[in-house]
């Protein structure tokens, strides 16, 4: 496969379109009521898997083009520890992050001049590549989690 084609691949891959729905698909009109609601068996609410997604990415990100990017705490970093969110405007601030930092990891998977299997320079064995496919394997899996928790609470298309 030549570059341009896997690069292609990567960029569909991490935009969410293929064989599940992307990021703007599941959290489209999510009622606000129950952005902070933890399901009966389920550890978790919206605000706090939007937030977990958000943290990650941004920490994927930084760690393909910072090498001085120091990554949270882990596990506890990476997560709110309100199942609600703060206020009425940080589920919107917390989006609109998503989709900022979504777009720069998409640009650096798309940028020609960036060898995708090359090792990263403070952390030679890893590579532009591996951050972006967990990326995109990370962000799947939990916009999965987002599907169930709204079918649990009733608020999804086919509910």
């Amino acid at each position: 496969m030549n570059d341009r084609k896997l690069r292609a691949h990567l960029d569909t891959l991490l935009s969410g379109r293929g064989a599940h729905d992307d990021f703007d698909a599941v959290i489209e009109d999510f009622p606000p009521r129950l952005r902070g609601v933890r399901p009966k068996g389920l550890p978790y609410s919206a605000w706090q898997l939007l937030e977990h997604l958000r943290i990650c990415q941004w920490d994927l990100l930084e760690y393909s083009r910072d090498p001085k990017h120091v990554s949270p705490e882990f596990p506890e970093g990476l997560w709110p520890k309100s199942a609600r969110p703060p206020n009425a405007t940080a589920w919107t601030k917390s989006v609109r992050a998503f989709r900022k930092d979504l777009a720069a990891m998409r640009a650096l998977v798309r940028d020609s001049k960036r060898d995708l299997t090359a090792p990263l320079p403070h952390a030679p064995q890893h590579t532009l590549l591996r951050e972006a496919l967990i990326l995109a394997d990370h962000n799947s899996y939990h916009l999965g989690q987002l599907v169930v928790l709204r079918r649990m609470l009733g608020a999804w298309r086919d509910s």
